[in-house]
């Protein structure tokens, strides 16, 4: 699993492992619903969990005081989520969630067929902090969404998985849909 801000592990030609750090591609709006989560966890979420770990606090005996542990690890969280998301605005590499009219961009509904077994599904192509496949939001990295992005409707598409892997897809419908406010940002 890569580090939260896009970090990947490999290794080096000495059998060492070096730290390569790699961005991600997020939207203007990515950033900018990242932007504000942060500052509602500062406006709100920080003043919150600093006033119960003082309440908690204050009940005496911090050894045993299970209310002041349990509201230091929220307080932690906290400031853990605000420091990966500003990493992740710091370290990001801006795209365009704008394609033609007529091809699969950033943000775009696509209902595919899958050629092998004519299966139907619709998938939403999102960014990789947005992806939730159980909501059949994939993202533009994936084997898919990298093999749909800039497509037609109408035409059959590869989509390689690995080496060994593969499979077609026909592109069924495009529907030019938007950054939705409901697409939300991945925990980490």
């Amino acid at each position: 699993m890569a580090p939260p801000g896009g970090g990947n592990v490999s290794p080096a030609g000495t059998g060492q492992e070096a730290l390569k750090i790699m961005y991600d591609e997020l939207t203007s709006g990515d950033i900018k619903k990242m932007q504000e989560e942060i500052e509602y966890r500062k406006l709100v979420v920080r003043p919150q969990a600093l006033e119960d770990v003082k309440t908690a606090r204050a009940h005496g005996d911090l050894s045993e005081n299970f209310e002041y542990h349990a509201a230091k690890k929220v307080k932690n969280q906290n400031e853990s989520r605000i420091r990966y998301l500003e990493r992740m605005i710091r370290t990001a590499k801006v795209i365009s969630d704008q394609s033609a009219a007529d091809e699969v961009g950033i943000n775009n509904t696509v209902t595919v067929e899958f050629t092998d077994d004519g299966t139907v599904e619709t998938y939403k192509i999102v960014t990789t902090v947005r992806g939730n496949s159980l909501e059949n939001l994939i993202s533009n990295e994936s084997p898919l969404g990298k093999a749909l992005l800039g497509r037609k409707e109408g035409e059959t598409v590869h989509v390689q998985v690995n080496e060994a892997v593969g499979y077609d897809v026909t592109i069924r419908k495009l529907e030019k849909t938007s950054d939705e406010a409901s697409d939300q940002i991945q925990s980490f």
